[in-house]
């Protein structure tokens, strides 16, 4: 079994970005092994789940100190669970965890839960109902985070699902904060259904999901253009798609066009699903790191409002992987509709990546691009 110094220092992100100011592993992660490893003499023993756990750090952490094995692991990031099994592989760790979604095959007879906090409280909220609801009565949950990410709402949100919560010492900027006592939610809060009456569309959303279920200010910009995006287009791809508003809404102005919505986010593909459903449109959801599964040269149309984000770094890498991952899929004169916050200045990339690109649009704040291959 390798040490835990020698699996922490062989973490590495791919495949999402790598760069000198983006990590797998921080001050938190440390911190909640130690915490639970503190509190809970006997974790060989224990059924163990494992959430939020970005590149690997808590899961291969437990499995090199503890010798566990058997964790259950729920990564939002289809991404998160490809960068764990790569790094389980280099460290030879392989067996000792396996995927689950957020439902009762992760938690069912768990009584330790290790967790990175998420940031936002829509998605801590439906994690620990999701706790509260099917894990061991005797459950301890071990939450921590960076104390700049950290707002006291979190305690408020825990509180809500668990009897006791407490905030340990911080170290290193870092805090971790423990749960116990479960308390049954009556109705789960998660998903939530809205009905957008300026498009037409009720948008259904889980926790995780960017925006909830609303339609956020950039994609409302880039609805706008539909009438304008290749009218002839038999495949279509709504990239980073979110609750599948855009794809939704193409589905319904294409009816004779296949429309296609990928994510890498487990709760972005469940409110997609879920909202097509909801209207009776005819949506193909895939969860996907950047169009991987997708042939080359298969799709017509892709639109996409990328991040400007990696966690909670401010880096343009996700953006544009998906820009690169756009010209290999797209056929010879397809095109790809992009709407971005104006500051980030993505025409050159997209220039590079895809091909010429001209605006379509601007206002106070966003930008529109059309690229063509």
């Amino acid at each position: 079994m390798p040490d835990l110094e020698s699996v922490l220092a062989g973490l590495r992100r791919r495949p999402d970005a790598e760069a000198a100011n983006l990590f797998a592993v921080d001050a938190a992660d440390r911190l909640i092994l130690d915490a639970v490893s503190e509190a809970v003499p006997d974790l060989d023993k224990r059924t163990i789940a494992v959430i939020g756990d970005r590149y690997g750090a808590l899961t291969l952490g437990l499995a090199a100190r503890h010798g566990v094995t058997g964790v259950r692991v729920h990564q939002d990031s289809y991404t998160g669970e490809i960068a764990l099994s790569r790094n389980a592989v280099d460290a030879e760790l392989s067996g000792v965890f396996e995927h689950h979604g957020l439902d009762e095959t992760l938690l069912d007879g768990v009584n330790v839960v290790l967790m990175q906090l998420p940031r936002s409280l829509a998605e801590l909220t439906d994690i620990a109902e999701t706790i509260a609801q099917f894990a061991d009565p005797d459950v301890q949950v071990f939450a921590g985070g960076r104390d700049k990410h950290m707002t006291p709402a979190m305690n408020s949100v825990l509180r809500a699902s668990f009897e006791s919560v407490s905030a340990g010492r911080g170290r290193q900027k870092a805090r971790v904060l423990t749960a116990a006592t479960p308390i049954r939610p009556q109705s789960p809060t998660y998903p939530v259904t809205a009905g957008l009456g300026d498009i037409g569309l009720t948008v259904v959303a889980y926790g995780a999901v960017f925006a909830g279920a609303k339609l956020d200010i950039g994609t409302r910009y880039l609805v706008g253009f539909e009438k304008k995006m290749k009218p002839d287009a038999g495949q279509i791809v709504d990239l980073g798609c979110g609750t599948g508003i855009l794809a939704c809404l193409l589905a319904r102005a294409r009816p004779d066009a296949t429309v296609h919505a990928t994510d890498r986010s487990a709760a972005a593909v469940a409110s997609a699903r879920a909202t097509a459903a909801a209207n009776g449109l005819d949506v193909d959801v895939s969860r996907d790191d950047a169009m991987s599964t997708y042939p080359q040269s298969s799709v017509d149309l892709i639109v996409c409002n990328p991040p400007f984000h990696e966690g909670a770094s401010l880096h343009t890498g996700s953006a544009e992987k998906l820009f690169e991952a756009a010209r290999r899929v797209l056929k010879p004169g397809g095109e790809m509709w992009t709407v971005y916050n104006s500051h980030l200045n993505y025409r050159r990339a997209l220039a590079d990546a895809v091909g010429p690109t001209t605006v379509a649009g601007k206002n106070t704040k966003f930008t529109v691009t059309r690229s063509v291959v």
